[in-house]
């Protein structure tokens, strides 16, 4: 149980969005969004990774469920950025903690994909298509520049949270359990 009192409106606006919108499936995977968002939190809580990286984790794709752009705009060549998108809106609710590893976890995936041999090979068939929308492959600029970032560590932990959030048989606690962060990451 959260510690969040039930009346918190930023509570209000999560629980509308994640609960109320992220029933829609979650890209190609066997998932909606709302169960990759709670996987994600639990793979965060599994590394012991501080409370604002956990709420960063279930927090990540919000940009997904709050732009206009329709159902799986990559399909049709479009980036919705969500990144960005979420990160703006989290940047109003939250500190830099939980909005920065949320803008950074799509350059994430570009730098990890540039820096490792192998872990293109481990992204899901929607990841690989929205890669060339979000960029390709970093250059040795966009390394460096990613890696100045002070919030890039924990963006790269995020990624791969993200990445291997896609279990359909994965039990978790419920987006409740998640919320007892809200109070320590406010802005």
């Amino acid at each position: 149980m959260s510690d969040t009192p039930v009346s918190d409106p930023v509570r209000q606006e999560l629980l509308e969005i994640f609960v109320g919108r992220a029933t829609r499936r979650y890209g190609l995977s066997e998932i909606n969004q709302l169960q990759h968002a709670l996987q994600a939190a639990a793979l965060a809580e599994a590394d012991a990774a501080t409370p604002a990286t956990v709420l960063a984790s279930l927090l990540h794709d919000v940009g997904h469920m709050i732009h206009h752009l329709g159902e799986d705009p990559a399909a049709r060549g479009v980036d919705d950025v969500h990144e960005e998108l979420g990160a703006k809106w989290l940047a109003e609710r939250f500190g830099p903690a939980v909005s920065e590893p949320v803008r950074l976890h799509v350059a994430a995936k570009r730098y990890l994909c540039t820096i490792e041999s192998d872990y293109f090979g481990k992204l899901a068939p929607d990841s690989v298509r929205s890669l060339e929308l979000q960029g390709g492959l970093m250059s040795a600029d966009e390394i460096a520049a990613f890696r100045a970032n002070p919030f890039h560590a924990e963006a790269v932990r995020l990624r791969r949270y993200d990445e291997e959030a896609k279990d359909p048989q994965a039990q978790t606690p419920d987006f409740d359990h998640y919320l007892r962060h809200l109070p320590t990451c406010r802005k």
